[in-house]
């Protein structure tokens, strides 16, 4: 049986715990096609001292690199937090045919929430999404993380 939105979410999330265990935002990433692994990416932007580095940038530059091509047509993105603009500009540019997202990001979420930018007419690629798959265990992470540094 082929993995489904869930199976992929919760690596995403293993990826994500990875994060926040290195102090980082607890936000993981996983890129597939044909129900097969191409890439996982975990924030790291401290660690690495680059403000790019968030889950889905790690993600992608990896899976250019797997499938020597900076266009990733036909694959899913599965992410634990709605992508921001920075996050939704690169997935757009590299032809990601699908977003799937765990927790809503309603003050900089640019899937749908603070932005709609997957459902904008003046850019030359859509992006099918969907959003809220595990949503509960990715919005705790991310709570978990924030009250503890409080």
């Amino acid at each position: 049986m082929a993995p489904s939105d869930e199976d992929w979410m919760r690596h995403a999330l293993a990826l994500a715990e990875q994060a926040g265990d290195m102090g980082e935002v607890p936000v993981g990433a996983v890129l597939v096609k044909d129900n097969a692994l191409v890439a996982e990416g975990r924030n790291c932007p401290i660690g690495t001292n680059d403000p790019t580095a968030h889950a889905e940038i790690m993600a992608l530059r990896a899976a250019g690199a797997n499938l020597r091509n900076y266009r990733l047509v036909d694959t899913v993105l599965y992410v634990t937090l709605e992508p921001c603009v920075m996050c939704m500009g690169a997935i757009i540019h590299a032809r990601v045919k699908r977003i799937v997202f765990g927790a809503p990001d309603p003050t900089r979420g640019a899937v749908c929430s603070a932005l709609q930018l997957a459902d904008t007419e003046f850019l030359n690629h859509k992006v099918a999404y969907q959003g809220g798959v595990l949503k509960e265990e990715c919005g705790t992470l991310l709570k978990r993380f924030f009250q503890e540094r409080r």
